[in-house]
């Protein structure tokens, strides 16, 4: 059974609901719809190239941005030391530089705000008796993750600092995404555990089946962190062959031979396009079993599943054919965690056991 965030027997009935889950569960679909936004804000900061313009990290300060010319001129001097300014902005003003600062301004302090929102609610629900004691470890584990999360954000960061790079890592890309996927899914998780009833037990086969195409989908986010962090989208923009190949030329061109799972834009691509296939079969299947169940929340949740994971794959494919503009970027991105979302609402229609085959 997936992991409950209440340690005790949970039930529908009023008599073993805590006043005050409701409040808490609300709070904590508000955080979840906060980092969403942050996801979005992170995809549109990465394809605009504007991550790397502020090279300071003050975790606690930083609220304000530059008020004088002269602070301006500064940030500014200070990003004309990295290399992506001489080989990717080389002759940009300092007009020009205000432009990519805004955006990863925006970034950071959104998730400044996260954190007050996050500790601010959780103190204030404490003190008006929201909160059960056996959820405070919790949600203190989610608080603490955040922190962490705001770390990884700046360990990204200055990967780009170094002399030989004119972007992050990006397998520090991939740890940052990740955690901003696993934050999400748990707060999420904790706040469908606090404001619904104990489910029916769902059909075996409709349980692991929504399990499976979940962690498949999962595993193509991730993915698709590799393909951003080395900008494998740029290349081979047809679909749904790669320059006419199923399987592209110099797909294993790196030694070693692991490298080209992480770091070879064939490779990378090609990984991507085949786990989003592997995924989209998984959920086609997946509502074969899902319609049979439609007339229950369990049934609904998983066909829920199956039709985003189609209408992100359709939006992966459009992103790709359109050589990953901005806009069309950020959607598919943000709208990975709109998945993500739907794969933690069909495991939570799932809480109550399997039931027949």
């Amino acid at each position: 059974m997936p992991f409950d965030p209440i340690p005790l027997p949970r039930s529908g009935a009023a008599s073993t609901a805590h006043p005050g889950d409701r409040a808490v569960g609300i709070w904590l679909l508000g955080i979840a719809l906060m980092v969403l936004i942050m996801v979005a804000l992170g995809g549109a900061t990465r394809l605009t190239g504007s991550g790397l313009s502020i090279m300071e990290w003050r975790p606690l300060t930083g609220w304000f941005p530059p008020f004088s010319e002269a602070e301006w001129q500064r940030l500014f001097d200070l990003y004309r030391t990295i290399p992506q300014y001489a080989a990717v902005n080389a002759g940009m003003d300092l007009a020009g530089f205000k432009e990519i600062y805004w955006l990863e301004y925006l970034h950071r302090v959104w998730g400044k705000l996260i954190g007050v929102a996050f500790l601010g609610g959780l103190v204030a629900l404490a003190l008006a008796g929201k909160v059960r004691r056996a959820l405070l470890p919790r949600l203190l584990l989610l608080f603490v993750l955040g922190g962490l999360q705001g770390f990884l954000g700046w360990f990204m960061v200055a990967s780009g600092f170094f002399p030989h790079r004119t972007a992050v890592s990006p397998y520090r890309l991939v740890i940052h995404l990740g955690m901003a996927f696993l934050i999400f899914g748990l707060l999420l998780w904790i706040a469908l555990g606090l404001l619904r009833p104990q489910p029916e037990a769902a059909p075996r086969r409709l349980r692991h089946g929504v399990i499976a195409v979940g962690v498949l989908a999962v595993l193509t986010m991730l993915a698709g962190g590799f393909v951003a962090g080395i900008r494998a989208g740029f290349d081979y923009n047809t679909f749904p062959l790669m320059d006419g190949r199923l399987v592209p030329a110099g797909y294993g061109a790196l030694e070693p031979w692991v490298l080209n799972l992480f770091e070879s834009v064939p490779a990378v691509q090609f990984n991507h396009r085949l786990l989003a296939t592997l995924t989209l079969a998984g959920a086609l299947w997946l509502s074969a079993f899902a319609w049979r169940a439609r007339a229950t929340p369990s049934g609904r949740a998983a066909l829920l599943l199956a039709g985003t994971i189609a209408a992100q794959y359709a939006l992966g494919v459009a992103t790709l054919l359109h050589v990953v503009p901005v806009g069309l970027g950020t959607l598919h991105q943000t709208f990975a965690v709109v998945v993500l979302a739907a794969f933690v609402n069909a495991l939570d229609r799932l809480r109550g056991g399997s039931g027949t085959a």
